[in-house]
Order: structure tokens, then C-alpha cells, then sequence
């Protein structure tokens, strides 16, 4: 009996890896991960590229589109029962219909399959005939993402390091007041524990509208359904020395490594380990607005990010035994808010930021690129002299007003370590110049059959993420 049972599981596994080197031979699957911080504009960038995979019209930078090896995209469902969907057509309706308006932001992970009729090039595509290539996008909170740090990190160490960064945030005033009031070593009162954690998370959501990036633990802004959960009621505390068993300071580090057991690790291997291509959305120009401290709080965010993939290249056998992420783009979006003379300005700022984060990556093998995009263009350009110089605009219409407007937003430096020398100073506002970022609302504009929604470089950004699988 227990051989037959053993051999019962060997024949599935070996039927399961049967069907997993078919897949990848035959019908290969790429593996898209999206993500980004608060106001990256993840739900709008995969809209559009659904959008404009499906009607290829503007995508002329995608090799698959100008050979004509893409053939027919069409959406299927997606292989993951349990994760919800996308929902693209109603994303899509909200950016085109009658009253454009931009959609809901990601709070959850969600999934989508859209799938390529591909004919491939040369000889051996002539003989094959076409093939079906698989886009399977998965979308996160980049909030979550952030959490994967945590794993290597005990409550000591991360109430250090939390507590550290909040000195002198006046946003972090509230929290470390209710947190001098409470004394850690003393026995677990369930309302103190309560009471800190609510503050802690006000102190967090303060930290987002102000345009920093770095506001671990992510769930704690985006809790969904483990909201009022225990593995959601914990705070950073001060040092205690040998807490004793039942005190504060053991429940709250209890509390913390059941959130990094029961929640952190769950999503990295039910959602993130499998991801082979991903993008990185970043609102660079928001955090220059806010500020030099945004700035840095980006940077360094970057590298975290990175920290968080397992890069490398990908063989025949990653389908088996785990992928890597082969190659990660950093994006900077909303490229639409500037005219395009300062978009290379723009690049060269996303390039700086993420420096440090891409030499890890190209070490291990990874292949990484940085660029400015705008994956729906909600402006157009327009040049105005003022007092006799003349001032590269955008129009586009307010989504507080609902008006159109021109708008110059200020000059981005030639040079990005203008910005990034006072950042990582310590500078609390730029010396020169004040960034402005205006809300646009989406365009009301109608499209010609065939065109997907207007864009800039998404193309290219798909050409880097996975045009090398559509030839």
C-alpha cells in the first residue's frame, strides 16, 4: 500500500514536470510583476499596456509589433484561481469613457493572462507555424514589497531602525509622544498595545501624504481583510533590557514575527518568488516636489527594493526549480508633466536614484534599465514667453478644477547630483529652485481603430521586459 502510494506521487510529480517543460517549450509564460509606491500609477500603466497590446497601434518600439511577428492578443483566464483579477475592463472605461477619470488604486494583489499569437522569424518559424506566448501580469503593492526586508531583521533591530528614522520627522510628533508614555517592560495591557499601534499606523499614513517611501509594515496602510488582527496591533518600542515573558515589549516582538511568518511570508511564496520580469514604478517627480528628504527616503528605498529580488539569469530548468528575475526596469512616471526636452533630465535623475540598487543586479546577472514614461499622456506641449524667454509648457486639463491649464513646472538640473548632494545632506528644502507637480485628470480624447490609449515609451518598456520572448 505504501508503495503504491509512492509510486502514485512519483508518477504525478513526474507528469507535473512533464507539463511545466511542455509549457515552457511550447507555450512559454512570461511572468510580469508590476509594483510601485503610493501615486506610481500601477493600475493606469497596466491598463494601458493591456490596452495597447491588444490594439497595437502605438507600439511601433515593440520589435514583435514592427516585424508583425504579434499577430492577435486576446485575453484568457488567468492560471491562479485563488488570486483575484485584474479588472482591466473597468479600469479601461474609467480612462476612456464619456467623464475620463483615473481609476482605483492597487490595494491587493491581483492577476491577468493576456495571451500573444506570435509568428516567428527566419526558417524554423516558417516550419513551426505560430505559437502562443503567455503574459501573466501580476500586480502588487509596492508597500508589501518593502516588508520582504523585514524577514531578516528581529523586532530589536527594526525598532531601532524605525524609531531612529522618526527623530526629527515633525509628522512622527504624536507617535513618539504616546510612546514615552508607555512603559514596554511592564506587563501586556491589551488597550496600551492597541492604543500605540493605532498612533503608530496614523505616524505611517503621514509618512506616505508626505512623500516618503520607506512605511514598513506595509499592511499596516493597506491592511485589507487583517485589519484589527493581532499580527496588525504592534509598534516599534524602545530598548528593553530582559524583558520579562509577559511584558509589552514580548508581546509586541511576538507580534511582529507572526507578521513576517503569517503575512510577509505567504505573499513572497504564494505571489512573488515565481516572477521572472518586473517593473518598478517610481513618481520621481512627487518626491521632488516634496522635498531633498523624499528624495533620499527614495533612494534609499530603491536599493531595499532591489534587495528584495532574486536576480540572475534564467535556464530551461527555472521552470522546475524557481526563477530568477532576469531583468527589472526602474520607471519614472507621469513623464507627461514635463515637456519632452527634460525628459533625458528626468532619466538621468531616475538613473542616479537607483544607482546602487542596479550594480547589485548587474553583478548577479540581471539585467536592469532605468527610464521615464507615461503610460496614459494626459497633456499636451506648448511654448510661452514670459518676460521675453521663452517657457517650455504643458496644458492639460485639472483634476481639482476640472479647467485646463498651461503649467511650468521648473527646470530639472542638467546635472541629477544637484538634487541628490542636498538630499543625502540632510537639506530639508532645495536651495535654488521649487518643483511644482500639478494633478492632471485623464484626456478626453477619442482614439482611431486600432490605437490603444496615448502614451510615451511604453513601448520601449515593454520592448526591454520581455520583446526578446515575441520574435
Amino acid at each position: 500500500m505504501v508503495l503504491a502510494r509512492l509510486a502514485e506521487t512519483l508518477t504525478q510529480s513526474a507528469e507535473g514536470i512533464s507539463d511545466r517543460v511542455t509549457g515552457a517549450l511550447f507555450e512559454p509564460v512570461i511572468r510580469l510583476g508590476v509594483t510601485g509606491l503610493s501615486r506610481s500609477g500601477k493600475t493606469v500603466f497596466i491598463t494601458s499596456l493591456i490596452a495597447n497590446l491588444m490594439d497595437r497601434g502605438r507600439m511601433n518600439q515593440l520589435s514583435g509589433v514592427a516585424s508583425g511577428a504579434i499577430t492577435a492578443a486576446f485575453l484568457q483566464p488567468q492560471p491562479n484561481d485563488t488570486v483575484p483579477r485584474f479588472d482591466f475592463e473597468t479600469h479601461l472605461a474609467a480612462l476612456s469613457g464619456a467623464n475620463p477619470h483615473w481609476p482605483t488604486s492597487t490595494r491587493r494583489v491581483s492577476e491577468l493572462r493576456l495571451s500573444l499569437r506570435v509568428q516567428p522569424s527566419g526558417i524554423l518559424g516558417a516550419i513551426s507555424g505560430p505559437r502562443t506566448v503567455h503574459l501573466d501580469i501580476v500586480d502588487y503593492p509596492g508597500e508589501w514589497l518593502l516588508d520582504l526586508a523585514l524577514l531578516d531583521k528581529d523586532f530589536a533591530t527594526w525598532s531601532a531602525e524605525t524609531l531612529a528614522r522618526a527623530e526629527g520627522r515633525e509628522m512622527a510628533g504624536p507617535f513618539l509622544k504616546k510612546l514615552a508614555e508607555i512603559d514596554a517592560s511592564e506587563k501586556l495591557d491589551e488597550s496600551a498595545a492597541q492604543s500605540i499601534s493605532k498612533v503608530f499606523t496614523q505616524y505611517l499614513n503621514a509618512l506616505r501624504a508626505a512623500g516618503f517611501s520607506d512605511c514598513t509594515p506595509g499592511r499596516f496602510i493597506m491592511p485589507g481583510d487583517l485589519e484589527g488582527s493581532p499580527a496588525l496591533t504592534f509598534a516599534p518600542m524602545s530598548a528593553v533590557e530582559r524583558p520579562k515573558r509577559r511584558s509589552l515589549w514580548r508581546e509586541m516582538e511576538r507580534r511582529f514575527e507572526a507578521y513576517k511568518s503569517k503575512v510577509v511570508k505567504p505573499f513572497f511564496t504564494t505571489h512573488f518568488a515565481g516572477i521572472d520580469r518586473q517593473i518598478v514604478l517610481v513618481d520621481v517627480l512627487g518626491a521632488i516636489h516634496d522635498g531633498p528628504q523624499a528624495v533620499e527616503d527614495l533612494r534609499a528605498t530603491m536599493a531595499d527594493i532591489l534587495g528584495a529580488f532574486k536576480t540572475g539569469k534564467n535556464g530551461w530548468l527555472s521552470s522546475i526549480m524557481g526563477k530568477k528575475v532576469e531583468k527589472i526596469l526602474f520607471a519614472a512616471t507621469k513623464a507627461d508633466h514635463i515637456h519632452h526636452k527634460q525628459h533625458a533630465n528626468l532619466n538621468g535623475i531616475m538613473d542616479a536614484l537607483v544607482n546602487d540598487a542596479r550594480r547589485r543586479a548587474d553583478f548577479s546577472g540581471a539585467k536592469t534599465q532605468s527610464m521615464s514614461l507615461a503610460s496614459l499622456r494626459s497633456t499636451i506641449e506648448e511654448t510661452h514667453k514670459h518676460e521675453g524667454t521663452p517657457l517650455d509648457m504643458v496644458r492639460g486639463r485639472l483634476l481639482d478644477t476640472d479647467k485646463e491649464a498651461a503649467f511650468y513646472p521648473g527646470a530639472l538640473p542638467d546635472d541629477p547630483h544637484e538634487l541628490l548632494e542636498p538630499a543625502t545632506s540632510g537639506a530639508t528644502k532645495w536651495l535654488n529652485d521649487d518643483y511644482q507637480v500639478m494633478r492632471f485628470a485623464p484626456p478626453d480624447a477619442k482614439r482611431r481603430a486600432g490605437d490603444g490609449p496615448a502614451h510615451i515609451r511604453l513601448d520601449q518598456a515593454a520592448e526591454f521586459l520581455f520583446g526578446d520572448k515575441l520574435r
